[in-house]
Formats: C-alpha cells, sequence, structure tokens
C-alpha cells in the first residue's frame, strides 16, 4: 500500500461511494481503479489529474500527505491546494485565446491541466479581451441559442466559485458530461443549478465534486454560412417550443393522475 493508494481509499468512503461509483465519476474501469487503491499499479498523470480535480485536492497532497491525520475540512481549505491552470503567452508576453476543436469535449477533458496539449491548440489573440484568462469553446446542439454548432463561445477563466452570478451565462466542464454552456441561476453547499435559454429544457444541478472549469461568457464567434433565416424563422420556432413544453407539462401532469 501507499499513501495515495490510503489516500483515495479514505476519499471514497467519505463520499460513501463504491469503487464502481467513482471509477464511473473519473471515467475508467473499476478493474483498473481497484489496483490503484489497492497498491498493485501507479497511477498515471492523466488519472491522477481527474482524481485531483474530482476531490478538489492537488496531487502533491494525494501524493505525499496521509490525510485521514487531518481534518479533512482544514486540508480542503489549504491556500496552496490546487492546480494551477496552463496558460499560453505570445512573443510579447500577453495572453492567447486557445480554441478547443470542435467536438472535442472528451479530448480537452483529458488535457485541460497539460501545458503541452494547451500548447498545441491553435490560438487567436482579440484586442478587447484583454483582462483576464480566456479560451474558445465549440458549441453544440440548441439549448443556447442564438449559438448552434459550428459556432465558438470566448469564455473567461473563473477561479472561484462564489464568483458565479445569477443570470450569467458559463462554459462549464464537468468529468461526466465534458464541456457545456449554460446559465448560472444558483448555488448550494454541494451543487449549482443551470439552465438553458431554450425553454424546452429543465434546469438541472451540477454537483461541485463533477466540476473541472468553469468560463464566463465573454464574447462569440459565428460561422461564415450563419443564414438569415434563423432569425426569420424564430418565431416558428419558439411557437414549436411552447407547443413541445405544453405537452411535457400535460405528460407530466397525466403520470401524476396514473
Amino acid at each position: 500500500m501507499s499513501i495515495f493508494s490510503d489516500n483515495i481509499r479514505f476519499l471514497r468512503t467519505q463520499k460513501k461511494l463504491s469503487q464502481q461509483e467513482l471509477a464511473d465519476k473519473i471515467l475508467m474501469s473499476r478493474v483498473r481503479y481497484s489496483k490503484y487503491e489497492d497498491g498493485r499499479s501507479e497511477a498515471p498523470y492523466e488519472l491522477l489529474i481527474r482524481i485531483s480535480k474530482y476531490f478538489n485536492l492537488s496531487i502533491d497532497l494525494l501524493l505525499t500527505v496521509d490525510i485521514r491525520k487531518y481534518p479533512l475540512e482544514d486540508v480542503l481549505r489549504l491556500p496552496d491546494n490546487r492546480i494551477v491552470l496552463p496558460v499560453v503567452v505570445d512573443q510579447l508576453g500577453n495572453n492567447s485565446i486557445e480554441i478547443v476543436p470542435q467536438k472535442a469535449s472528451m479530448g480537452y477533458l483529458s488535457g485541460y491541466s497539460d501545458p503541452e496539449y494547451i500548447e498545441s491548440l491553435q490560438r487567436i489573440s482579440l484586442p478587447f479581451l484583454t483582462n483576464g484568462k480566456y479560451r474558445a469553446f465549440p458549441a453544440q446542439g440548441d439549448s443556447m441559442p442564438p449559438f448552434k454548432d459550428g459556432s465558438y463561445i470566448i469564455g473567461k477563466y473563473i477561479e472561484n466559485i462564489e464568483d458565479l452570478k445569477p443570470g450569467k451565462s458559463y462554459v462549464i466542464v464537468t468529468l461526466n458530461d465534458g464541456i457545456s454552456y449554460k446559465r448560472f441561476t444558483s448555488f448550494n453547499e454541494k451543487s449549482i443549478t443551470v439552465a438553458a435559454d431554450n425553454s424546452f429544457y429543465k434546469p438541472y444541478d451540477i454537483p461541485l465534486g463533477e466540476i473541472v472549469e468553469i468560463w464566463q461568457y465573454a464574447s462569440g464567434i459565428f460561422p461564415e454560412d450563419f443564414e438569415p433565416e434563423h432569425f426569420e424563422n424564430s418565431n416558428v420556432k419558439e411557437m414549436l417550443l411552447e407547443i413541445r413544453k405544453d405537452i411535457r407539462i400535460l405528460d407530466e401532469k397525466l403520470s401524476k393522475t396514473d
């Protein structure tokens, strides 16, 4: 056994998770995970990063400190208990805006804290986005119009979850869902609640332990073939969405009476 093995076993039991449940949350098989918890294999750096993010503990603490000997709440409040965000700068020392490729949610989830991966991304600079760290993420689906497939959302990195503002929209990177773009509504001790601008989709909660990164909306990049009829048909689309919403509400009422 090792300090790391003891620590992840302790953290898992504190969250009252089975090996299978934790393995699912960090995107691996239970058999593989059990080898690390039993000390039969050494975890590669990409797994260390995932576990570190999931438990909100730095890799240094996971590998070198027997956290069973200290109150867990005190360990989580240590000032250096965090992972530094990789940043790419240009020749003048200015921050560049990295562009995460389309349909690369899982790829980004594996490389978001790897400097080599971040260095490999294409980059742009925008003169009006200079105060803070920015990154461009691909838009997917129809939950946050007018963004659609082919669009990019430029977000500003948010370091503290307490800085989230109700009504503002954010790119949220999570262990289970990868990259999503939603509007923040509220938070509590265990989760945050987000909602889509498309009223057909219900608000939902995201557990704090699943959150990897949060980026506040700063600007958008639309594809060249962004058709004017997208707006011309908006009233029809809104009407259809309202009909779908009414049907959903009716189904819920009928299910309650059964």
